[in-house]
Order: structure tokens, then C-alpha cells, then sequence
């Protein structure tokens, strides 16, 4: 079952629509989606590693578009929209400690959400509802989602063809360190 969920998930990032799936997953990530756009992008990447800069740069941008949306949420919808949002990901009590410290550090925060695996989504609403300065807003999303998928994206381009038989070849031991990570990261996630 797992060899045919794999086979079927780099079939998928290797489709031509694939790359629209992974703007609406990167869009829809930065200001409600719970999944990152990694899940798609890495399969993307290691199954088609020439096109890994423009995997990348899609992602980018439309991880900071959805940005701008969380934005706009937490700037006029923070009551009835960002507030749920932020309960949903455990933030929500939190909002007080946050304010604190986005005032403080403001664009450094969303550099630091927008880069780490911190819910970028939280971030994004934060910054609207403490109305952090747009320009400042947009640059800091744009240096930190970059900087974070065109990292992963060189590092696949670079090693992807040995990761892609490691895991070929080990993917019962892959799938399974993958989800105790993903487990032990939504367990981390509820105490940050």
C-alpha cells in the first residue's frame, strides 16, 4: 500500500497541473490551510528536479499572495475569521504573549514564522490584526518564503537523485520516520 500511495504521489508531481495544485496548497497554507506546500513540493522537485526553480518560485509567490490574504484577515475579518483560525491551531490563547512580542520585533517575527516550521498562517493574521506596516509586511513574507523553499528547492536539486533511490529503497523506514515527525511537529506546534 505505501509503495503505491508513493508511486501515485510522484506520478502526481510529475502532471502538468501539478504546479497549480501546489499555488492553491502554498496560497491557501499562509492564511487557513493547516498542510504546507512541502508535502507537494519535495515530491514535485525529486521527481522532476529540473524544473525545481520554478516549483520554488511558484510556491513563493503564492505562499506570499495567500500572505497578503491573512493579512487582510486579521486586519478586517480578526473577530469572526482569524480569531477561529487561531483557535483551530491552538494560537488563540496566546494572542496577548504575541501582541507583546510582535510589537517589538514585527517584520523579525514574520522572517522567523515565514522560514521555520511555526504556523506561517498565524503569523500572517497576527500581522494584519497588529497592523504591521504593509510594505514592510510584504518585503519580510517575500525574504522568508524565498529564502525557505528555494533553499529546500537547491538542496533537492543538488541531492535529489541519491535521496530519491534512499527512498526508493527504504520507504517502509521513510514512511515511517515521516510520521512520527509529522506527528511529533503538531505535538510541538500545541506547546510553541
Amino acid at each position: 500500500m505505501i509503495r503505491a500511495l508513493y508511486d501515485w504521489t510522484m506520478a502526481s508531481a510529475a502532471h502538468p497541473r501539478a504546479l497549480w495544485v501546489l499555488a492553491i496548497v502554498s496560497f491557501a497554507e499562509s492564511s487557513v490551510f493547516p498542510i504546507p506546500p512541502d508535502v507537494l513540493m519535495i515530491p514535485m522537485i525529486i521527481a522532476t528536479p529540473r524544473r525545481a526553480w520554478l516549483i520554488a518560485a511558484v510556491c513563493t509567490i503564492a505562499s506570499v499572495l495567500g500572505a497578503l490574504l491573512g493579512y487582510a484577515i486579521g486586519a478586517f475579518a480578526f473577530a469572526t475569521i482569524g480569531h477561529p483560525v487561531l483557535e483551530l491551531l491552538g494560537k488563540a490563547d496566546r494572542i496577548p504573549a504575541f501582541q507583546a512580542y510582535f510589537a517589538e520585533w514585527g517584520p523579525w517575527a514574520v522572517l522567523v514564522a515565514g522560514v521555520t516550521p511555526f504556523p506561517y498562517k498565524a503569523m500572517t493574521i497576527l500581522s494584519g490584526a497588529a497592523s504591521l506596516s504593509l510594505p514592510v509586511f510584504i518585503l519580510s513574507s517575500i525574504v522568508a518564503r524565498g529564502l525557505r523553499f528555494f533553499l529546500v528547492a537547491g538542496l533537492l536539486r543538488a541531492f535529489g537523485a541519491p535521496i530519491r533511490d534512499f527512498i526508493e529503497r527504504r520507504l517502509g523506514l521513510v514512511f515511517t520516520v515521516f510520521m512520527v515527525c509529522l506527528i511529533g511537529g503538531f505535538v510541538l506546534l500545541r506547546y510553541l
